[in-house]
């Protein structure tokens, strides 16, 4: 019977029988009708599920489809007026042919074959007796391996208890009174996310890297939870949650470019006008929209014409680190979220991708960075890649120790014994500080002048003790740790800036 070389034909087909697993007779099944999403940023959702119910009265189950399959259980709640919970269940263990199989296993099933030649069915029983990697059923006496059974399908008596076509949260309550009344269900659920991405398109006004940004925002939703929510009020907030539930935001990754970092340079006072959540900023979708399960959606949330912005050069330099060879500064794009001077609105975690126009007018893409939460009125640095034509070349060109003749009590300590006075010992040490010159050479191969703003950070290293006594350029200190200088260099050409520090260490 077996044909190795005909290609097998599997269907699965279910016959009503007296066996067929059923819900209680005294279950009601609500469907959904009104229900509000709102979604976080850490792969976590608050569902609320309002539907129409009549459980009828006395110890009744009530079964809830259309659930989502990432709940999380122990944060359900359900309310029904008149009506006490008693236990609730969920159901996650879903139909599919596989676990139709597996749940099988051991029981009689019949195994039908279809005429190549007539195409008349006949059937024979046979006994499932393994499901792993592979179905192996005995029939008549022999084992035999479905996938060499020609033109075969498998028919069950009936569906085994505890599968479910969808997951299915069921309740048992005690029900005072009959009659429909409302039932509000709300959890907690994986499976829901959203991120922003923003696109912006820099135009450039002036040789001193001035211009004006267009930029666009979008939310990105997704929905993984194995259900379809319908004409769903959707709510997004943008904020860290704190949850043991969810998990962490995956927009703070560590930056592409380890010399420069997203910088949030001016954190921001303004107030946006967004709609609050207590400490987090909330996104409503404008009116109902479907989140069917697997899919990505997309709505605008920003549209900013010709904000402020400018391209910079930026390069940091570790503590007496020295280059063997020329590195690239970046290419950095500053602007402000501010309402007077800047895109004018709080913007959520998420990726930005900058573009430029080229020498047609068409948009290119010229590099992309991750932002924090950013309130309204912040100044954002953000590196968009290496620049081709400026460099920078750090060099440590001496390092000395300092004698300076100075002296700090190290340690004082009492010697005492018995008939004798006690005796203080104290124990001065030497203050040790070293001299270091630092030269950077930045060349400019471009056909215009640029500014670099070069740091040199490694200053404070837990001393907090270092001082400046000859630079080239007046440097402007940004913090205890980090020196600033906006190196001017000519088109074509270099400067070189020579820099003297007297460290502790």
């Amino acid at each position: 019977m077996a044909n190795l070389t005909t290609p097998t034909l599997l269907a699965l087909t279910l016959l009503t029988a007296p066996g067929v697993a059923r819900a209680a007779p005294d279950a009601a099944r609500p469907a959904q009708s009104d229900v509000s999403v709102t979604i976080y940023t850490n792969d976590l959702a608050l569902v609320e599920d309002r539907r129409q119910l009549d459980p009828g009265k006395g110890l009744v189950n009530v079964e809830f489809p259309d659930v989502s399959a990432a709940i999380q259980p122990e944060t359900v709640t359900l309310t029904l007026p008149g009506a006490t919970i008693l236990e609730q269940n969920f159901d996650y263990d879903l139909l599919s042919p596989e676990r139709l199989l597996d749940k099988t296993v051991g029981q009689t099933v019949t195994l039908m074959h279809t005429n190549p030649t007539t195409g008349i069915d006949s059937g024979e029983p046979a006994r499932v007796l393994a499901n792993n990697a592979g179905t192996l059923l005995e029939v008549g006496g022999r084992i035999e391996v479905l996938g060499n059974i020609g033109f075969s399908r498998l028919v069950f008596p009936g569906l085994p208890p505890g599968l479910r076509a969808r997951p299915t949260l069921s309740v048992r309550l005690a029900s005072d009174t009959a009659g429909v009344r409302p039932a509000t269900l709300s959890y907690l659920t994986h499976g829901f996310s959203w991120k922003a991405d923003y696109v912006a398109l820099f135009e450039p006004e002036g040789s001193d890297g001035a211009g004006r940004i267009d930029v666009q925002g979008w939310i990105t939703l997704n929905n993984t939870t194995g259900t379809a929510f319908a004409d769903a009020h959707v709510l997004l907030v943008a904020g860290d949650v704190a949850s043991s539930l969810g998990s962490s935001n995956p927009y703070r990754q560590p930056p592409r470019y380890a010399k420069i970092r997203p910088q949030l340079e001016v954190a921001g006072t303004e107030t946006s006008g967004r709609e609050r959540l207590g400490d987090f900023y909330v996104y409503p979708i404008t009116g109902r929209t479907t989140l069917a399960n697997a899919q990505q959606k997309q709505v605008s949330f920003l549209d900013v014409k010709s904000a402020p912005a400018r391209k910079v050069y930026a390069y940091s330099n570790r503590w007496l680190s020295s280059a063997s060879e020329p590195q690239s500064a970046q290419s950095v794009l500053r602007f402000s979220t501010g309402g007077k001077a800047g895109v004018g609105d709080a913007l959520p975690a998420g990726m930005v991708r900058v573009y430029m126009r080229d020498a047609r007018g068409q948009p290119q893409f010229i590099g992309e960075q991750s932002i924090d939460h950013t309130p309204k009125g912040s100044t954002l640095a953000l590196p968009t890649g290496a620049a081709f034509d400026v460099k920078v070349q750090p060099t440590v060109v001496k390092r000395a120790r300092l004698d300076l003749g100075e002296w700090q009590r190290s340690a004082r300590y009492r010697i005492t014994g018995e008939g004798k006075a006690p005796k203080v010992i104290t124990v001065d040490s030497s203050v040790t500080h070293w001299q270091t010159t630092m030269q950077y050479r930045l060349t400019n191969a471009s056909a215009a002048p640029v500014t670099v703003e070069l740091t040199q950070s490694g200053l404070d290293n837990g001393w907090s003790d270092t001082r400046v006594p000859s630079e080239t350029l007046r440097g402007e200190q940004r913090n205890l740790d980090e020196r600033v200088w906006r190196v001017p260099v000519p088109a074509q050409g270099e400067t070189v800036l020579t820099v003297t520090f007297d460290t502790a260490y």
